[in-house]
């Protein structure tokens, strides 16, 4: 019997690598000479760096940038010296984790940060660059990012802007004389999950303006500034960002990309599945066996499971769900397409009871499982 161990982390409790450890010594109670590979997976939330570094074997570099308010920070990201491929991901220099609460406001905030760590990775001499960009306390339009890249945002008088979502409404004209000579030849892949367009109802000041601390006021004149921004890109690129879904993710910097780094926006599972040389592995498996914290109809959209389901489909390959807590009908286990799913939880428990237990919970419920199938 071949396995694949293919997970997302139990949020607050495990994570994917010691959800595989788990699932193996359950699994080996049944099956003593089964081959079993642990692939560990994320969706590009939190705990993707660990993912990624286990599958390009990168090193985590540290640098000294701008944080959303052009405050002195360290920031990190991984580099592979030997594939050329660096993972960056935004919230360690542009996130709203950087904040205080009354330090939050996306009218004065940049991704600035964001482009000094993709220069330092070009400079080291990556050629493939993934950005995640989830968690962000910006609503610049990628402008700041750019700008550390040698963009510069021109306004009235041809007076240089700072690059900051106060700014968007009044660029004029982009100046891409001085861009940083590396860019060109680097390909940029980006961790995207949302689809809000550039700006309007549901573009990226309107959805997530407040919660990174814009006044109703400021949310219409950063949504305005964002249609100024499109308008500008379109002359200038003959790049229509509003008709690009995800264009307005992580305050538009989804558009940005696309614009300034000729960025491909794609979900953050299939990028994992791409490091991972996920399709080739499980081509001649019996059973891919994945999990994560809670299984519902969230999990239908873009989320680990999802992807793995996604993948096993076209392989004909039976996937196993094991998970922390379960809350779908048979219907939509059948939609979903699970062969087999089981909330690992024993007895009668409180959350952070069954929280501490996951551990020799799954190891039961993995040895369950296999002697089941044997």
């Amino acid at each position: 019997m071949k396995f694949i161990i293919a997970p997302d982390k139990f949020k607050g409790s495990l994570t994917g690598f010691e959800f595989c450890d788990a699932v193996e010594e359950g699994l080996q109670h049944v099956f003593n000479d089964a081959e079993i590979i642990k692939m560990p997976l994320a969706d590009g939330g939190d705990g993707t760096i660990d993912v990624v570094k286990h599958y390009i074997h990168g090193e985590k570099i540290t640098i000294a940038v701008n944080d959303p308010l052009f405050r002195p920070i360290s920031a990190s990201y991984l580099y592979a010296v030997k594939n050329h491929i660096a993972y960056i991901e935004m919230a360690e220099a542009s996130g709203l984790k950087l904040l205080d609460d009354l330090d939050r406001n996306c009218m004065n905030t940049t991704t600035f940060g964001t482009g000094e760590l993709i220069a330092d990775a070009l400079e080291r001499g990556a050629k493939e660059i993934i950005l995640g960009i989830g968690g962000s306390a910006t609503n610049d339009g990628g402008m700041g990012m750019a700008n550390a890249l040698g963009y510069r945002f021109i306004g009235d008088f041809s007076k240089e802007l700072e690059p900051i979502g106060s700014s968007l409404n009044k660029v004029k004209n982009i100046d891409a004389s001085k861009v940083h000579p590396l860019l060109a030849n680097a390909k940029f892949k980006i961790a995207c999950d949302v689809s809000n367009p550039f700006y309007g109802k549901n573009g990226a000041a309107k959805i997530y303006g407040a919660q990174k601390g814009a006044s109703a006021e400021e949310i219409e004149i950063l949504d305005k500034g964002l249609k100024n921004f499109a308008k500008v890109a379109l002359d200038t690129y003959d790049i229509g960002l509003q008709k690009i879904k995800g264009s307005g993710a992580a305050g538009g910097i989804g558009g940005g990309a696309i614009i300034f780094l000729r960025g491909e926006l794609t979900s953050g599972i299939d990028l994992i599945k791409e490091l991972a040389h996920f399709n080739e592995v499980i081509a001649d498996a019996d059973w891919i066996i994945t999990g994560e914290g809670q299984l519902d109809e969230q999990t239908l959209s873009g989320k680990t499971i999802n992807g793995v389901v996604i993948s096993a489909k076209k392989h004909k390959v039976p996937v196993a769900a094991l998970c922390g807590s379960v809350s779908i009908s048979v219907e939509q286990q059948e939609k979903f397409g699970l062969m087999y799913v089981n909330s690992i939880v024993r007895g009668i428990s409180t959350l952070p009871q069954a929280m501490a237990s996951s551990y020799t919970n799954l190891v039961n419920a993995s040895y369950n499982f296999a002697r089941l199938i044997k």
